[in-house]
């Protein structure tokens, strides 16, 4: 299962876990708080 965690770099949302439920996890994450980082 996937969830949502804050990325070390940059401070926005991310996601760790298995990579099935990600869309799941950052749909109602708002686009400006979303990280873009490489993972």
């Amino acid at each position: 299962m996937c969830y949502p965690v804050t990325c070390t770099t940059c401070g926005k949302i991310t996601w760790d876990g298995c990579g099935a439920h990600v869309d799941e996890v950052m749909t109602p994450v708002p686009q400006e708080q979303r990280c873009t980082c490489p993972r």
